[in-house]
């Protein structure tokens, strides 16, 4: 060992002996091969946890520097990172040739990598698979520094995770192709709220620093682009792995230009992502000689030496390495039992973990169970009560302290058996472990504890009560967030539901936890348990609640009124059906002959003889005689759930839609089946197997002569003729989403259909052409119903609101939806606004009248108009841009294209020359009468907008932390300033011209004077990314706006903060909406105009809010003032353009 590390050791040794627990840091030793087994025997026999750590530093010091990096290393990956940091300066410098342990040829600079990474380190028992491991490593060599995805496929268990971390461990596939570095993410089953989660997770990892941003990402979009520049910026060149993918969607969250390494069991996930795709298969079985190897080395045996029965072992668990190392780790502690092991393996009849479960394994359930049994029987108890974690959930061992009601060293005593086990896994972080189960265990142990399940959440809400209030947890508590991310689901499945109403209605609750981890997992409870929460009747005029029921026991799937108004009948996953009245409450019938759960129910549209149909995932329709206590009949046919259904106009004829793709008619009066219409076959292909289609046909809905029907399934809707059974017609939504719901109304031939993707559409259905878009649901719409008149519709959506639409209303004002990047003229009493909409058309907008005058269409990405309204200039995708002279529609375009996408284009006063920037870093300057360039090259990195100066002087700012002062005559730099260790978000000038301010992710703001490199004044205190500034007209005040709502307003000449800015709820909550992006002061100088998730206006004297305008949507980008401050101009997120005016 060298004599500086040996050194810093021996410097050292007292901290570290003090301080480290051997245990973990020998097991990783071990794993990198600098420990022996007999070493580590001589370490744990020494009588305390110092004399042991004493003795390991014994042994570390006559070893090599391999020892001592892997050592170093092994602090790091337990969390010591602190007693790392005291190693760090005696690091020996290893050559790549000479780096290499002996065991595994990992060299120091691959293992440092992966461990800061979070790689996985090998198994205790790892068996080599050099061909799989070669074949990713020629797929990811292929990938060549750019973009693209390499996959690992295959079942569960069979050691993708193990494979796609041995990948990484080469030192030249590291150098060469990723020196920026691995990045692992465990990824698992995710809804939206839990992949936010791990967005958040790793976006912290990557700025650990914190120089983009202290504000975790609020949604699945800010995270992708906030890692998307993390990439970009911090970890160029980087891989990033993540491990166990489920969902195609999830990828998405993902699709930024990065190089990925994945692993999952469904190949085609990467289906809807762009980029190079690279597929690595991985078989399902390791092999006869594999697995006796795992086995051999579990029980410290030769292969050879092995029993008779280790075959017939591996024979019975089909090879799967998960169940192998199971069974190995059983007999590693009693390695005379492998007769009995094998019996169990061959003679108990273990029910399969779930009938329609993705592990198709046998063997898994029966290994799951020997390790079971073979629990103590003093803690057997103790594992079933980890029936109620969820899957890919890491408990803190505060949160089973209160559930066994125990001190944390016995609770961590008996966790670390279920560990030795390979019943439970442990992620150590120093001294803090959190510990979590494998799916396939999560499944076997609810499965086998089903009918004990309640009462277990039961258990942990009454010992949480014990010692928590929720209103009291604290961030700093170790088990405070797993409180908050699963108290209401422990909840809801112990059946609590009085006690989850006010745990979600509290607003303690609310603010504490939006503030923790956000609105996303919120939101996701609320729609989770709101077949809990929102069981209610209400008047339809103004909303008032007129009943609540408690209706089912489970999730109620539909309610139908009964045309006379008496009625209500209830449907539910608890396979009943009930009548209500609709005045008492008073439960008139319940019918219980359903087998599975009632999707849909319907009353006859006569109540002189009321009937009720209802449909269920058994397969059958049931008609209902309220007059009787059974079925009057049962209507057999379908082949899959029953999923809608709706009586003709005359009750003569009922019409079902179900999952097996046919819409049926049926006679009412006998029940027999008079039609079968087969959607399923308008979505075949030639090649496409009928049974391979999957084709849920949705809803339907009669028109009013009864002689024609129309029915929804996927993104389609069918218009059919009952008599001929021919098809009248087809509508294609054009929507990735499916269609949820579709009613229609005979009025004004309207169909009204729900989509998933949010938005409710309206279709003319003579003409089978879309005539309304409506937006402004927050989630999934679920339902969509016509007024018997037709002159309005309700829709329900997952986001908690029923809205009304007034059908004229919204034909006439279908929406078109702008992007939001808009130019404004403000010219006398008129304001021209040029836009572009989301089917890219140019459109210039007369503020005042409303006329709309669309110019042209193209790949538009910015646009401008120039300053005396002759000229429209706009830039495109591909990077060419192109000047529209207004009075006779000549088009003029550039010759020299810039080389990506144009984001921002402005014309200088005299309008004969246009100024372009580009995410290719350069400016360009093109007088486009001479059709003379100019090019400003010197930005390192994208520019992120610029301004026009005095003097043919122009100030760019750029993602490469400067400002830069240029002729754009000249082409030269005049002034180069280096702003900022961030990205420079934002640049104002002041109105005397004499300074500028800059603004930064650093959270930061800057006032420089144009005549010095330095700055004047540094503005701190901002505590999120300081997103825009402004100047006050007579340029003694600076206004600066931060992505946590916060404003605030400086002295120019003195850098000192005047007013802070923060608008606050009652309750303290910050309330601007979102970010702060852009600010304006009056002329005067006494008012400041913001815009963020709305616009407010403010009062710069007292620093007090004056007025709020809240818009439809949120996000606002930028607010266009007029020069006398009277006309405001922006749009929000769901494309709606304002124009408003200050009233006198």
């Amino acid at each position: 060992m060298d004599a500086k590390a040996r050194n810093c050791l021996l410097q050292h040794r007292e901290a570290l002996e003090k301080d480290i627990k051997t245990t973990y840091i020998m097991d990783y030793m071990i794993s990198d091969g600098f420990l022996t087994i007999s070493e580590e025997e001589k370490v744990k026999n020494e009588p305390t946890q110092q004399q042991r750590a004493a003795m390991l530093i014994k042994m570390i010091l006559k070893k090599d520097n391999d020892s001592y990096i892997s050592f170093y290393n092994a602090l790091l990956h337990e969390g010591y990172k602190d007693l790392a940091a005291l190693l760090h300066d005696g690091i020996p410098v290893v050559s790549s040739s000479s780096g290499k342990d002996s065991v595994s040829g990992i060299t120091s600079y691959v293992r440092t990598v992966l461990c800061e990474g979070g790689v996985p380190q090998r198994p205790v028992v790892f068996v080599t698979r050099k061909k799989l491991v070669n074949a990713i490593q020629q797929k990811l060599s292929k990938l060549k520094g750019e973009p693209g995805w390499v996959t690992i496929h295959g079942m569960a268990g069979c050691g993708k995770s193990v494979l796609a971390a041995e990948a990484v461990r080469d030192h030249s596939l590291l150098e060469d192709c990723f020196p920026g570095g691995v990045h692992w993410v465990s990824v698992g089953k995710q809804d939206k709220s839990g992949l936010l989660m791990k967005l958040q997770n790793l976006c912290t990892r990557l700025d650990q620093d914190e120089s983009f941003s202290q504000r975790l990402p609020l949604n699945i979009e800010e995270a992708k682009d906030r890692l998307r520049i993390l990439m970009l910026r911090k970890h160029p060149r980087s891989l990033l792995i993540l491990d166990d993918v489920w969902d195609s969607w999830v990828l998405k969250a993902f699709d930024n230009q990065c190089q990925i390494l994945l692993t999952t069991r469904d190949k085609s996930v990467t289906d809807s992502v762009m980029g190079p795709k690279y597929v690595v298969p991985v078989e399902s079985s390791l092999g006869k000689e594999k697995g006796l190897e795992i086995l051999s080395l579990f029980v410290n045996m030769k292969k050879a030496d092995l029993p008779e029965q280790a075959h017939s072992i591996i024979k019975e668990c089909k090879g799967s390495p998960l169940v192998v190392s199971l069974i190995g780790a059983l007999l590693r502690d009693f390695p005379n039992r492998w007769e009995y092991y094998l019996k169990q393996l061959q003679n108990k009849q273990f029910k399969r973990i779930r009938k329609s479960s993705s592990y198709d394994y046998e063997a898994l359930d029966e290994a799951m169970s020997i390790s079971v049994e073979m629990l103590r029987e003093d803690i057997k108890y103790y594992y079933t009560d980890l029936s109620i974690l969820q899957k890919d959930v890491k408990v803190p061992t505060k949160v089973l302290c209160i559930l066994w009601d125990m001190e944390t060293e016995e609770v961590e005593d008996i966790l670390q058996e279920f560990v030795n086990k390979s019943l439970l896994f442990c992620d150590r972080n120093g001294k803090s472990f959190r510990y979590y189960l494998h799916d396939l265990q999560v499944d076997f142990l609810t499965e086998k504890n089903c009918s004990q399940l309640q009462d277990l959440h039961k258990k942990i809400i009454t010992q949480f009560q014990r010692y928590h209030q929720p209103h009291t947890l604290s961030p700093d508590q170790e088990d405070c967030m797993y409180w908050y991310n699963f108290l209401a689901y422990h909840m809801a499945s112990a059946k609590m539901h009085k006690e989850l109403c006010a745990l979600m209605f509290s607003l303690d609750w609310i603010k504490a936890k939006t503030e923790l981890v956000g609105p996303a997992h919120l939101i996701h409870e609320f729609v989770e348990y709101r077949h809990i929460l929102d069981e209610k009747v209400f008047k339809a005029e103004t909303g008032e609640k007129l009943l609540e029921i408690k209706a089912h026991e489970d999730e109620v799937l539909c309610c139908a009124f009964s045309t006379d108004d008496r009625f209500i009948a209830t449907c539910s996953v608890d396979k009943k059906v009930k009548i209500w009245n609709s005045v008492t409450g008073e439960l008139v019938h319940t019918y219980d002959e359903h087998s599975e759960q009632v999707n849909c129910c319907h009353f006859t549209n006569s109540s002189h003889h009321l009937l009720l149909a209802t449909g269920s995932s058994d397969c059958f329709l049931k008609l209902w005689d309220l007059n009787q206590e059974e079925c009057r009949n049962t209507m057999f046919g379908h082949t899959n759930s029953v999923n809608h259904c709706r009586f003709s106009p005359d009750d003569k004829l009922l019409a079902s839609c179900s999952a097996d793709g046919t819409l049926k008619i049926w006679d009412v009066t006998s029940a027999n089946e008079r039609k079968s219409f087969n959607v399923k076959q308008f979505f075949l292909n030639s090649e496409d197997p009928q049974e391979d289609m999957e084709v849920i046909v949705k809803c339907c809905s009669w028109f009013a002569d009864g002689a024609r029907i129309m029915v929804a399934a996927k993104n389609k809707i069918f218009l059919f003729d009952i008599h001929t059974s021919g098809l009248l017609g087809e509508i294609h939504t054009g929507h990735h989403s499916t269609i949820q719901y579709c009613d229609f109304s005979p009025q004004n031939h309207l169909a009204v259909v729900a989509l998933s993707q949010y938005c409710v559409e309206l279709w003319n259905i003579d003409s089978c052409s879309k005539v309304a878009d409506c937006r402004g649901h927050l989630s999934w719409v679920h339902g969509v119903k016509f007024s018997p008149d037709g002159s309005s519709f309700l829709t329900s959506s997952d986001d908690q609101t029923i809205r009304l639409w007034e059908t004229k209303k919204v034909c006439k004002n279908s929406a078109i939806m702008l992007k939001q990047e808009v130019d404004v003229v403000f010219q006398e009493n008129e304001v021209m606004v040029l836009a572009v909409d989301h089917i890219r058309r140019l459109q210039l907008i007369n503020g005042k009248t409303g006329q709309i005058d669309y110019l042209t269409e193209a790949q538009v990405s910015c646009c401008c108009l120039s300053p005396h309204l002759q000229y429209i200039a706009f830039g495109d995708e591909n990077g060419t841009i192109e000047i529209l002279e207004l009075v006779n529609n000549r088009i003029f375009q550039s010759r020299i294209r810039h080389k990506k996408a144009v984001w921002h284009i402005q014309f200088t006063a005299d309008e004969k020359t246009l100024i372009s920037s580009s995410d290719d870093s350069a400016i360009q300057v093109w007088n486009w009468q001479l059709e003379e360039y100019v090019f400003l090259q010197a930005h390192q990195e994208t520019v992120k907008d610029f301004r026009l100066l005095k003097n043919s002087r122009l100030l760019s700012w750029s993602f490469d932390g400067t400002v830069k002062v240029w002729n754009i005559i000249t082409g030269k730099i005049e002034k180069d300033f280096v702003c900022h260790q961030g990205t420079v978000l934002s640049c104002d000038i002041s109105h005397d011209a004499t300074k500028f301010s800059s603004t930064s992710a650093d959270k930061t703001a800057k006032i420089w004077s144009f005549d010095l490199l330095l700055p004047l004044h540094e503005l701190r205190g901002h505590n999120g990314c300081v997103r825009c500034s402004a100047f006050s007209v007579d340029s003694t005040l600076l206004a600066t706006g931060d992505d946590n709502g916060e404003i605030r307003i400086w002295n120019v000449s003195n850098g000192e903060l005047l007013h802070l800015c923060a608008p606050l709820s009652e309750e303290g909550a910050a309330t601007h909406g979102g970010w702060v992006t852009d600010l304006c002061f009056s002329p005067d100088g006494k008012m400041l105009i913001s815009a963020g998730g709305y616009i407010k206006w403010w009062n710069v004297v007292t620093g007090e809010s004056s007025q709020t305008f809240y818009t439809n949507g949120t996000n606002l980008k930028k607010i266009h003032v007029s020069p006398d401050f009277k006309t405001y101009v922006t749009v929000d997120n769901l494309g709606i353009l304002y124009i408003l005016q200050t009233l006198e």
